[in-house]
């Protein structure tokens, strides 16, 4: 059976090692706004824009008050040659097992992962979910920070 995280639903807790060193634990999080953006993999042209469009609005995300995470099945190896090829400045953190991705219900036929934003709250429940069907695009940080305003409401 797929895990299916619904709006209003505890996120569902996680560690994962990350870009730039480290252990990532949702919980480490807790009292901030968080975005998950789950992902398919390093290096293909969407998830490249898409980070970038990140690193980009990396000052507008600063102002929104959120912290994001990337997450996709990767070594951490390949997240950093990622994060340095592209200077990229979100974290992006290696669910290698996809244990992550299938508690979160993001898993796709054979293996791969959908792109997905979750907005978590400070108290660490659910309060929007994205799930793109093809993942030819993605959520910039104008639709974040709508998505972030429109939940803080």
């Amino acid at each position: 059976m797929v895990a299916k995280v619904e709006i209003g639903d505890h996120a569902p807790e996680f560690e994962l090692a990350g870009s730039g060193g480290g252990t990532h634990r949702l919980s480490d999080y807790r009292g901030k706004w968080v975005i998950l953006a789950f992902y398919p993999g390093d290096f293909t042209p969407v998830c490249t824009r898409q980070f970038c469009s990140y690193r980009d609005g990396d000052d507008r995300l600063d102002e929104l008050g959120v912290e994001v995470l990337g997450i996709s099945p990767q070594s951490v190896d390949s997240h950093e040659r990622f994060t340095a090829k592209h200077g990229l400045t979100v974290p992006l953190l290696s669910d290698q097992e996809r244990e992550v991705s299938r508690a979160y219900g993001v898993g796709a036929p054979g293996g791969l992962v959908r792109r997905s934003i979750f907005i978590v709250d400070p108290d660490g429940v659910v309060r929007y979910r994205h799930m793109a069907l093809l993942g030819l695009h993605y959520k910039d940080v104008s639709d974040l920070g709508e998505a972030l305003a429109a939940v803080q409401r």
